[in-house]
């Protein structure tokens, strides 16, 4: 996908200036393919040089609003039906866990926890969207609808895997930990069965709170249970996608 696609589609049967596309692109696009207004403005600049669009009325201090050509329609009808969609080659997160052994425990198990509270947050912010939106019964609304799901649950997805991480991660640390007593008779490193009661109890939402510790079994079921539920959600979304 690209943004001049994207601006072509909105154009498909609406005619709108660059603020009115802009304004549509914030409530309708912004989630799946960010833009900045400079951006959008080039564009449109760009595709009615080229013939893709035009403009079919002026309007005070410069106001342009632009119509779909022909032509555009036509480019819009090839990118959609003859070209592969491109798949994002990289992904930052993803990158980081790779590394994260670089980082104390403490510090690699909060990156864990603070990218399962981001995915939380950026599913709130497509809640709060969601239902600023009237939506109707146009193509638009029904394929938007679909891209919102796609959205909901991929952020879901994101937050729940991101806290089984946690909690493999945790309950990797003591294996390990309970692996080197048994073997060298050391005793516990301090602080580290607090650290786990607390991720498990993240995972959980209660245990944390009251200070309870938590058992090596007893976090392998919980990490179990999260992995559990990101495999459904993202199956979900791949349905959705699909879709």
């Amino acid at each position: 996908m690209s943004l001049r696609h994207a601006l072509l589609g909105l154009l498909v049967d609406r005619t709108g200036s660059g603020y009115d596309l802009m304004k549509l692109f914030d409530t309708s696009l912004a989630s799946v393919w960010p833009a900045t207004q400079s951006q959008v403005y080039g564009e449109l600049a760009q595709l009615n040089a080229a013939g893709l669009i035009a403009v079919v009325s002026e309007g005070p201090r410069g106001r342009k609003e632009y119509g779909l050509t022909e032509a555009g329609r036509e480019e819009l009808r090839r990118w959609l039906t003859e070209e592969r969609p491109q798949q994002p080659p990289r992904n930052e997160a993803l990158l980081r866990v790779f590394f994260l052994g670089v980082l104390p425990p403490e510090e690699a198990l909060a990156c864990m926890l603070r990218d399962a509270d981001l995915a939380a947050e950026r599913r709130d912010a497509l809640l709060e969207l969601n239902a600023s939106v009237h939506w109707g019964d146009d193509l638009l609304s029904v394929n938007g609808r679909l891209v919102m799901e796609y959205g909901l649950r991929l952020r879901t997805m994101q937050e729940e895997w991101a806290r089984w991480a946690a909690g493999e991660m945790a309950a990797a640390r003591e294996r390990a930990g309970a692996g080197g007593r048994a073997a060298g008779g050391e005793e516990p490193i301090p602080g580290d069965r607090a650290m786990s009661g607390a991720i498990s109890g993240a995972m959980s939402g209660d245990r944390a709170a009251s200070g309870e510790e938590a058992t090596a079994g007893e976090e392998a079921t919980a990490a179990e249970r999260a992995a559990h539920r990101a495999e459904r959600a993202a199956a979900g979304g791949a349905r959705a996608g699909r879709g």
